[in-house]
């Protein structure tokens, strides 16, 4: 289940059009400055101390490797929990513009849980607590606890503790 407000536009021209009516052009070129210098830096307490100034929510020894993309336009939709891990090149998107409306919804990557490397995270999905999202998986779907998901679109391969899906 995804957690999306879907905001109409008015009929004519695509919904990536209005954007500037969805967010300041301003505050999305603020956000896209901070972001872009984030991905360069390898300090993690430096990076996190940066992405919250996007109004992103990071918990204690979150960790976010180089090269990771961050919605820009809506990063305080993004809530990154304690002690948990983005891998090198992901992408976590809190929109998505269609033609005749756009979607926002908030993105929550839970305690201790990892997004690995070149994985991508749609608007409104949690990925629980201890879960893992292996290498280039696409996430449309929440992941619960514990689980260990991959693919596209990501699907729950086993649980952590040894169980499998049914």
């Amino acid at each position: 289940m995804r957690r999306l407000t879907v905001h109409t536009v008015p009929p004519g021209r695509n919904s990536l059009w209005q954007w500037p009516k969805a967010k300041h052009p301003l505050r999305v070129i603020y956000n896209f400055l901070l972001i872009t210098i984030s991905r360069y830096i390898p300090s993690l307490r430096l990076k996190n101390f940066i992405l919250r100034r996007t109004g992103m929510k990071i918990g204690k020894d979150a960790a976010v490797g180089v090269q990771v993309v961050f919605d820009y336009m809506w990063p305080e939709l993004i809530t990154l929990e304690d002690n948990c891990i983005i891998g090198y090149n992901a992408t976590i998107l809190c929109h998505e513009f269609l033609v005749e409306e756009y979607r926002t919804g908030p993105v929550v990557v839970g305690h201790s849980a990892l997004v690995a490397a070149n994985a991508t995270v749609l608007a409104g999905v949690r990925v629980g607590a201890n879960a893992v999202v292996s290498a280039a998986s696409l996430v449309n779907r929440d992941i619960p606890d514990n689980a260990f998901a991959g693919g596209v679109p990501a699907r729950v391969i086993r649980f952590r503790d040894g169980g499998v899906t049914p």
